[in-house]
């Protein structure tokens, strides 16, 4: 598990990381305790602030390099989300910067495919999708954020790695499940809190 002062670690470095990509100008980094030379998996999620709206998500789930590197790299690459514009050094005033700093992922192994909406718990499970190739991936917080169930958050995952919304009932698609922990600024440049999602296990929000 990793402490408050991990999390405002992991925060102001992909900030910092942003920073100086954005503005080619070298400053110091914030210092980074030894838990941050373990391996581990970290996803960057910038949000236009106040309205809270996408700006950018990418991440390294598979926790093959130190957490320092890839808070740095997600952060960096964060800025050049696909989706949207690249962000610009204006824009980072007016941002706040997500980190989820990922456990490892574990297959979900059922009897039939209804058994999925009993295992995965929406605001403590993130999901990934695999058939194949192919492949998507779904924070634990997105189906918080959208008021999903649990049979909305398999359907958007299935979609988010290109496959079919009731993909899940194939036999041939995998499914995994992991645990993230997220810690987010308040405001662009400000306090960093830990954001507790509050596991549903029926998947419905109260």
């Amino acid at each position: 598990m990793y402490s408050q002062t991990d999390g405002e670690t992991a925060v102001r470095l992909a900030r910092w990381s942003m920073e100086v990509h954005l503005q080619e100008e070298e400053t110091p980094k914030p210092p980074v305790p030894t838990i941050f030379s373990s391996k581990g998996g970290a996803f960057v999620t910038i949000q236009r602030h106040p309205g809270m709206e996408l700006r950018g998500c990418i991440g390294y789930p598979d926790a093959s390099s130190p957490l320092e590197d890839a808070v740095v790299r997600a952060a960096i690459m964060s800025c050049h989300d696909p989706r949207f514009p690249p962000l610009s050094v204006e824009d980072l005033g007016h941002v706040v910067v997500e980190v989820s700093l990922l456990e490892p992922a574990e297959l979900v192994e059922v009897s039939e495919p209804l058994g999925y909406v009993r295992a995965i718990v929406v605001g403590r499970d993130g999901i990934i999708v695999r058939s194949g190739a192919q492949s998507g991936l779904l924070l634990p917080q997105v189906p918080v954020d959208g008021g999903w169930g649990v049979e909305e958050f398999l359907s958007q995952s299935c979609m988010k790695a290109g496959l079919l919304p009731d993909a899940w009932f194939e036999p041939t698609v995998r499914i995994y499940r992991f645990q993230a922990e997220v810690f987010t600024e308040m405001e662009p440049r400000g306090r960093v809190i830990r954001r507790e999602l509050n596991a549903v296990h029926d998947g419905h929000r109260g």
